[in-house]
């Protein structure tokens, strides 16, 4: 099936995750005089990683319900396997040469960067996700035995250091807002993430500026806990959602809001991800238009496994530039299969060719289905570089988007090709729809 030309629709959150591909070694740690007998990896399993990583719905089994978005294991008979000198999957991390448990550098360690809450991470949410922070004792003890050389056996720590039960803390400071010349700011205000439960809302604001302005960069901000933060524009401006009231994904008994849910339909991705903590930049002369008052959707996802309520409250950052600055303006890739099947109780894989009408520069890719897509792969179409593929995603809820450091050049004719696989576990034939019963096979993106 071929499809060509472009719509400007583009819905999808990133994510980037941390997961895990695994490095079967073993390194052996010098004892350390005085300590306890009992091997450290031991006491780091037993003591941290079983009660606050290893738990069902985390990072116990292949079957816990996020196992799709971080593929790490923690349970006692792998994680030492899965962590130590291990190529992390999350792609910010792994771009920067981390491993998950580099010997000898705690400071090139995703396990680390994702337990200190004094660190400002650029790896995706704080962990535990949801939960209290580790104790500054436990935090301590990790990393010593990071510097140690992470052996699996051997007492290389005094066990004392978690003696200290401070919890981490960290001071959040509201992002501060860009001189009016140089751009304007969104925001979340502060809401409730009620004990043991989670949280997903929408905010439409609009944007303040009089005149047409051009944006070139992105910054965000989220609380703790903070699994994502997107911002999204509208296809259609004629069914828009209320300006500046909460909107929350789910009701009270956890059913989803079909109201809600429907508003996601008609939305456009602008920017965000799983890092709320981030920054975006487009390419050099590349801006997204932003014409006056422009109507646009925040949206913020937040875990809560505490007993006590958490605050959730999301900034993000737009700075513009002289139109005299912007040689393209970024446009958005709405490439979308709208006529397929999946049979009832069947794995189907379903592969769609798009084509552009003219050359263009592909920036951002990223996709869309609902629950039963598996995987969602995205290969060029035509050219030198014809069947390579350049985007794979396992996790429907939160797919990746993709950031390509080295944008895809495309020839008219040319384009990008789907290849969904799909696991329809009901007992109906599955169609393209609105809503989540439905399904879908878009892809979206930026080009210029």
């Amino acid at each position: 099936m071929k499809f060509s030309g472009i719509a400007i629709s583009f819905t999808a959150i990133i994510l980037l995750s941390f997961s895990m591909e695994s490095c079967n070694k073993n390194t052996d740690g010098a004892a350390v005089p005085g300590s306890a007998s009992k091997d450290t990896w031991t006491i780091i399993q037993e003591n941290i990683l079983n009660p606050t990583c290893a738990t069902s719905g985390c990072h116990a089994s292949t079957s816990d319900a996020y196992y799709t978005q971080h593929n790490l294991v923690l349970s006692s008979a792998v994680a030492y396997d899965n962590l130590f000198n291990s190529v992390p999957k999350n792609i910010a991390a792994k771009a920067a040469g981390l491993l998950r448990v580099k010997a000898g550098d705690y400071v090139n360690s995703l396990l680390y960067q994702k337990i200190d809450c004094q660190v400002t991470s650029k790896y995706g949410s704080l962990m535990p996700l949801g939960g209290p922070n580790l104790t500054s004792g436990q935090i301590e003890f990790i990393k010593q035995w990071i510097i140690k050389g992470a052996p699996k056996t051997g007492s290389v720590v005094d066990e004392t250091v978690l003696d200290n039960k401070a919890v981490c803390t960290q001071t959040f400071v509201p992002l501060q807002a860009p001189a009016p010349a140089d751009g304007f700011q969104l925001s979340i205000n502060s809401f409730t993430v009620n004990p043991n439960t989670e949280r997903e809302v929408f905010v439409s604001r609009n944007t303040p500026n009089t005149s047409t302005v051009y944006v070139n960069k992105f910054i965000t901000q989220g609380r703790p806990n903070s699994h994502h933060f997107v911002l999204y524009g509208f296809q259609n401006s004629a069914t828009l959602p209320p300006v500046n009231t909460v909107r929350d994904l789910y009701n009270a008994d956890a059913s989803v809001n079909i109201a809600t849910f429907a508003q996601m339909q008609n939305h456009i991705y602008l920017g965000g991800g799983t890092d709320v903590n981030t920054t975006y930049t487009f390419p050099a002369g590349v801006a997204l238009k932003i014409p006056p008052a422009t109507p646009l959707d925040l949206n913020a996802h937040y875990f809560n496994k505490q007993t006590t309520s958490l605050t959730g409250e999301n900034y993000i950052n737009m700075y513009t530039v002289p139109q005299a600055n912007v040689v393209k303006e970024a446009q958005s890739i709405n490439f979308a299969n709208y006529n397929f099947s999946i049979p009832a109780n069947t794995r189907k894989t379903i592969t769609t060719d798009f084509t552009f009408a003219k050359a263009v520069t592909v920036i951002t890719l990223t996709s869309h289905s609902h629950k039963t897509g598996e995987k969602f792969q995205i290969k060029i179409l035509g050219g030198t570089r014809n069947g390579e593929v350049v985007y794979e995603n396992t996790d429907w809820e939160h797919p990746l988007v993709l950031n390509l450091a080295t944008p895809i050049q495309l020839k008219a004719g040319e384009g990008l090709t789907s290849v969904v696989t799909y696991n329809n576990t009901t007992s109906r034939t599955l169609n393209f729809g609105l809503t989540s019963e439905d399904e879908m096979n878009i892809i979206f993106g930026y080009y210029y």
